[in-house]
């Protein structure tokens, strides 16, 4: 029964949807990742994007006016990593913020000696967990140049990261995949990253995952979309457990043969804590 009215709303809505066209068709040619869907893919995509864009509520701050192309932008990204997934992935919150340009989060932290300090940072993006995402329009209008860095996939892929508790890396895997695998796998790839940049080497991939185990996997997360045959190359082991995740392949995508992981998931239960935020902030990697 329940099944029968979650099917019936989904109908209602794509059929009541008013999706510009051209504006899709020139939304879907930005980005490489998208450019390089199979035509089956592409409707899932504009599916999923409709619903996403129904079911979400895009708030603006600063003075910022919304067009309909910049909520379908960030739809349109935000949908592309839960593609094989399904919507119910980001389940739990509802609201994506977007300022401006960079924002400075009113975050207070207590150092050791009792004295209690605000940040003033300029963040390019923030996810809560069970709240918002929170975006910079300045960072993420732009963002359709290949270069691994893409703010938007970077906040959705922690949204994924927090549906079994805060941010740690460690998402809530698929009936099938090997937990210890996908551990000790992101554990050496993670020490390996922060020992080259502790050693001030040059690295192709975004220097700010060496933060955290919840950065590091969401910095190849945006490399995984973004720079496939880097991670491939880099961190073959890493590539091969976020292409079970994701259930996509993109580098083979782009290599001309379209090639999806669509079998069932395990969505894991939404985490239960106490609020967290995990902020990009300028200067960790991330230049201005």
């Amino acid at each position: 029964m329940w099944s029968r009215l979650k099917a019936w709303r989904r109908n209602r809505i794509l059929a009541g949807a008013r999706l510009d066209e051209r504006a899709w068709r020139l939304a879907i040619q930005r980005f490489p990742f998208t450019r390089a869907l199979s035509a089956d893919e592409r409707g899932r995509l504009r599916e999923l994007t409709i619903l996403f864009m129904h079911d979400k509520l895009f708030a603006s701050a600063h003075g910022l006016r919304l067009t309909d192309d910049m909520r379908l932008h960030v739809a349109l990204q935000a949908c592309t990593l839960i593609l094989n997934l399904g919507l119910e992935y980001y389940r739990g919150w509802r609201e994506i913020v977007v300022y401006p340009a960079g924002f400075v989060p009113r975050h207070q932290h207590t150092d050791e000696a009792g004295v209690v300090h605000e940040g003033d940072e300029a963040y390019a993006g923030e996810a809560w967990l069970h709240g918002p995402v929170i975006l910079s329009w300045a960072d993420i209008a732009d963002s359709e140049y290949p270069d691994g860095v893409n703010v938007v996939i970077h906040e959705f892929a922690h949204k994924l990261d927090m549906l079994n508790g805060s941010a740690n890396g460690y998402p809530p895997l698929h009936r099938g995949m090997d937990r210890r695998s996908w551990s000790e796998t992101f554990s050496a790839a993670y020490q390996g990253l922060c020992a080259r940049v502790d050693r001030g080497d040059d690295t192709i991939i975004d220097p700010y995952a060496s933060e955290s185990p919840a950065e590091f996997f969401a910095v190849l997360s945006e490399a995984f979309f973004e720079l496939p045959d880097v991670v491939q190359t880099e961190y073959p082991r890493v590539y091969s457990q976020l292409a079970q995740f994701y259930r996509q392949d993109p580098l083979a995508r782009l290599a001309g043969g379209t090639h999806s992981r669509t079998s069932h998931a395990s969505t894991g239960e939404a985490g239960r804590g106490n609020p967290t935020a995990v902020g990009e902030r300028w200067g960790h990697g991330r230049e201005r």
